[in-house]
């Protein structure tokens, strides 16, 4: 008899691997709004979830990884190799002046390898227990703005913002399940840079003068926890079918990172070719400091049969806690709502050539206020739509095959039409849930 056992010897060179890879894939956005705060917002869950307008908290699925609520590792089934990658293309549209912008930009979304620990005797009782390693990113900080005004007595003033870094988490999670209850936590480093400038050129037809710059330099890292619970009730209905109802809640707290900071304020002046060169400078270098990011709490319920799947999630941050160092950080405390959905077409005895009928289709959307607040309130909304591709299928497919690609297309907006600068997202996501099927080892036993 033929089985298949998972060799994490495979799996951990493709893990580092994508690691290193994570980082090359940072390509030109351009998103004012990245300058306030710790910059703007990752989706924090997988493609899956996000196909299904982000909902997470009592959530779970045999096939990928639940990272957002660790309680979920529990019901890990096989060892899974999950990787996200979203392509999204940002426009920017301003009323003072008129004007629009549009970037594109790619980015891995995050890396996971989730296994299941074996234990027979427990496993009988209805107790299981499941890990999981991750690697993915919290916020991202990239723009370049240009601005020019009028200074009395000199002329015209050119002004250059410019900004990058970002907020990285490194983690191992554990999660619980017994009988009809799971526990889980995530505990890990968080770590990250905020790189940012501004150039000053004072421009005048008789007066020739250099030009200023103002950069920051910061590196902060601190230890993080969050964790997770869910609970399942199972329902027979008449015609035998099993449906499940689950709650879950999540949440993680305030963490305090410590920071070092570098400051330089210059006076340069540029060659022809652009070239810059140091008149002057004067400098503070490792003022040490804090950055605290805020605690987060979400829940939400779940109903699921074999067919369809409906969810609705509720998930609120405390960002007035946010700081860096002593700086104005423009943040307000916010709140979302999520639903979403997904339907499986799969009917019993269903022939594996016809292929869409394993396919699972999904939709969903939030609504909230964003978390940066410079002069107003900003809504953050949007709806998503996906799928989720067996790569193969099998006898027994349902209960062993665990291998997807998984699809969403998000497309949503910050501001509305009231708002002087409105953003809006076009992301097309990708997620590949690789399991045993693809790195199981064939013996005798």
């Amino acid at each position: 008899m033929h089985s298949a056992k998972l060799t994490i010897s495979k799996i951990l060179p493709l893990f580092f691997i994508a690691c290193g890879f994570q980082h090359a894939v940072y390509s030109q956005e351009n998103s004012p709004y990245s300058r306030y705060g710790l910059g703007d917002l990752v989706p924090n869950s997988n493609i899956t979830s996000r196909g299904m307008g982000g909902i997470t908290a009592g959530f779970n699925d045999f096939s990928g990884i639940n990272f957002t609520n660790p309680s979920s590792y529990g019901n890990l089934k096989s060892t899974i190799f999950d990787i996200g990658m979203e392509i999204d293309r940002k426009t920017l549209k301003s009323t003072v002046p008129p004007s629009t912008f549009t970037a594109t930009n790619s980015v891995m979304t995050y890396l996971q390898l989730g296994f299941p620990i074996k234990m027979t005797k427990a496993n009988k009782k209805g107790i299981f227990w499941g890990m999981n390693l991750g690697l993915k990113p919290v916020t991202r900080i990239n723009y370049k703005i240009s601005a020019l005004s009028r200074l009395d007595g000199i002329d015209s003033v050119g002004n250059i913002y410019e900004g990058s870094g970002g907020i990285n988490q490194a983690y191992v999670g554990t999660g619980l399940k017994i009988k009809k209850v799971s526990v889980g936590v995530n505990a890990g480093y968080m770590f990250g840079n905020k790189d940012f400038s501004t150039l000053v050129s004072l421009l005048n037809d008789s007066v020739q003068y250099s030009q200023s710059n103002t950069q920051t330099r910061t590196h902060f890292g601190g230890l993080f926890v969050s964790g997770g619970f869910q609970f399942e009730q199972k329902f027979k209905k008449k015609n035998k079918k099993e449906s499940i109802l689950r709650l879950g809640a999540y949440g993680s707290v305030k963490q305090t990172m410590t920071a070092r900071k570098d400051e330089t304020v210059e006076t340069v002046v540029f060659d022809a070719a652009g070239n810059k060169f140091r008149v002057d400078s004067v400098y503070q270098d490792n003022v040490s400091g804090e950055v605290v990011y805020p605690s987060t709490v979400g829940a939400g319920i779940t109903y699921q049969t074999m067919n369809w799947l409906f969810g609705v999630d509720y998930e609120t941050t405390k960002w007035e806690d946010l700081k860096y160092f002593n700086e104005d950080t423009k943040v307000q405390n916010t709140w979302k709502i999520r639903f979403g959905t997904e339907y499986l077409p799969l009917k019993d005895n269903t022939p594996f050539k016809k292929y869409f009928s394993f396919v699972r289709y999904r939709f969903g959307f939030y609504y909230g206020p964003d978390y940066i607040k410079v002069n107003e309130s900003l809504p953050d909304y949007g709806f998503s739509f996906g799928a989720g591709f067996p790569l193969k299928l099998r006898k027994g497919y349902y209960e062993t095959q665990t291998s997807l690609l998984n699809t969403a297309i998000e497309i949503g907006s910050r501001g509305d039409k009231k708002s002087n600068i409105r953003e809006t997202t076009f992301r097309i996501c990708f997620g590949l849930s690789l399991s045993d099927l693809w790195f199981g080892r064939a013996k005798y036993q």
